[in-house]
């Protein structure tokens, strides 16, 4: 994050004595990226995040690929994804590579237990479903259209405040941040910007857990799942400050770049990470040249894998899909409108699609299990209707 954030009670001056009530020191956390040459924020608690009563491996880690067959453009439908389990259980991976995975979630349970991602950041976008993040850096509201950003090592859970919610999940490897061409050399979002900081949620509310008892945190790390049990509640902070902190960006504050002619997948860019872009398709006017054609033009996808999940309204370009849908347009292949819908889409005035886009740079793989939602006649949607 590009800008600094304080909540709660801090010293005036870092890595000096900070002091409880009772004469005890508070426990100072540095907790940065990068070692310590990233961003980083400083975490003041009442007992020592050092202090474990039981550490239990849970579980390995791993995705299990399909055999590869012929390199094919893949349709996913996840609407009628099974519901159930807490907000971490109820995670389906559908594709993934050394640098992300994406899925979705359709949780039904509150989470018992905290979660700390050790491996890198996660993005959530809320699809369905209101609630809010309890973190050790406060509280964050969410709601339809959000995008949360999770920095890694940040210990939180979700609290589900709807009977229906469903998130599409982005685990990433490496720091989910605003696109560098969008900053300047001070890290402040510029004027060209499809947002800016003004439209960027943190966290809401500090409120001090000091409770003695029995506390989860389960930690992602080094391929394993691991359950660590405390004496105290994990979110014990009295203050911090910093530039690392969980943060949510409204989809529906994205603002469109358009042009008179077609403008290319770029513009729509939201974010960056390691080897990976997300954007954001949301309703927009057309280009307007006169004789501009608004649907996008067939195009080979050069050193790039291209998944959209399709959020809402009518996708201009495509027939066949609903919400919930995710497409993988693999690099190698050529792609583009559905036949007849460059033709349609002239003297349009606007779109109202509203998804969410991932390129990778890496070819993904996908899970197996990814099969059983599989639209196995996608490839050949582009032959002509007879």
């Amino acid at each position: 994050m590009p800008h600094y954030v304080k909540m709660g009670k801090v010293p005036k001056k870092r890595h000096t004595q900070f002091r409880q009530k009772n004469g005890e020191l508070y426990y100072e956390q540095v907790m940065g990226t990068k070692g310590f040459s990233g961003i980083q924020s400083i975490i003041y608690h009442v007992h020592p995040p050092t202090q474990v009563r039981e550490a239990i491996k849970l579980k390995d880690i791993h995705y299990e690929y399909e055999t590869k067959g012929a390199l094919k453009h893949r349709h996913f439908r996840t609407w009628n994804t099974e519901a159930g389990g807490d907000f971490l259980e109820a995670r389906k991976i559908f594709m993934a590579n050394n640098d992300v995975a994406i899925g979705v979630a359709r949780p039904m349970k509150q989470m018992p237990y905290f979660y700390r991602n050790g491996e890198g950041d996660e993005m959530i976008f809320v699809h369905e479903g209101k609630g809010k993040i309890e973190s050790i850096f406060g509280e964050l509201s969410f709601q339809p259209g959000d995008y949360l950003v999770i920095p890694i090592g940040t210990t939180y859970r979700v609290v589900l405040e709807s009977d229906e919610s469903r998130f599409l999940i982005v685990e990433s490897n490496s720091a989910i941040v605003p696109p560098k061409r969008y900053r300047n050399e001070y890290g402040q979002l510029l004027e060209h910007s499809p947002y800016c900081e003004r439209d960027l949620r943190t966290p809401e509310k500090l409120e001090t857990k000091d409770e003695q008892g029995e506390f989860e945190v389960r930690v992602r790390a080094q391929s394993m799942l691991t359950s660590y049990k405390y004496d105290f509640h994990p979110l014990d902070a009295v203050g911090w400050d910093g530039y690392l902190f969980p943060y949510a960006f409204s989809i529906h504050d994205f603002e469109p770049i358009t042009g008179r002619i077609h403008q290319p997948p770029p513009v729509h860019q939201t974010f960056e990470a390691h080897n990976y872009v997300v954007c954001s398709f949301v309703p927009r006017l057309y280009d307007y040249h006169p004789d501009a054609i608004p649907a996008p033009y067939v195009h080979s996808n050069v050193e790039s894998d291209e998944v959209l999940y399709y959020t809402d309204g009518d996708f201009m370009s495509r027939r066949g899909i609903e919400k919930g849908s995710i497409t993988l347009h693999p690099s190698g292949l050529p792609h583009g409108p559905h036949p007849g819908k460059a033709e349609e889409s002239i003297g349009k005035k606007e779109t109202r699609e509203l998804a969410v886009m991932i390129d990778t740079f890496r070819p993904l793989y996908i899970v197996k299990d990814a099969h059983d939602y599989e639209d196995a006649d996608y490839m050949y949607s582009w032959l002509p209707r007879k």
